[in-house]
């Protein structure tokens, strides 16, 4: 026997829970992923120029201070070790660019020594720090 189902159509309802849950796990995935400028907390003076432009956020900081101690990602570095070291934070970059902060006391030797070791690591663009591209502080 045959049954007649009732004309009445269902209604159709949309469950917007998961897609909620979903906007916030997406949101806290990309805030969590964002990349911050790390600032170095030395006291460092660093040079003037004229010709001067904002450095990129996303190069690799090498700061040298006043008593021409090398520091990269936090930790002091010894020039030797610092080849391999950019070596490694470039190999996942696709601009491979490393800006050298240093104090205005530095000798220029120990400036080139450093941009020498950050060329041979494999950066394409070495940069010295002035004041307005790093930024105070």
């Amino acid at each position: 026997m045959l049954r007649r189902r009732d004309s009445k159509a269902s209604e159709a309802a949309v469950d917007l829970t998961p897609m909620i849950d979903m906007t916030f796990i997406l949101l806290i995935f990309f805030m969590v992923s964002t990349t911050f400028v790390k600032d170095m907390k030395l006291d460092i003076n660093r040079p003037g120029a004229q010709t001067q432009v904002v450095a990129s956020t996303k190069a690799v900081r090498i700061y040298i201070d006043r008593q021409g101690e090398t520091f990269l990602d936090g930790e002091p570095v010894r020039v030797w070790a610092i080849q391999g070291r950019v070596r490694d934070l470039l190999r996942g970059m696709t601009q491979k660019s490393v800006l050298v902060v240093a104090d205005d006391q530095v000798p220029s030797g120990r400036l080139v020594e450093v941009v020498d070791q950050a060329r041979l690591a494999g950066a394409e663009d070495v940069g010295v720090a002035t004041v307005a591209e790093a930024g105070e502080g």
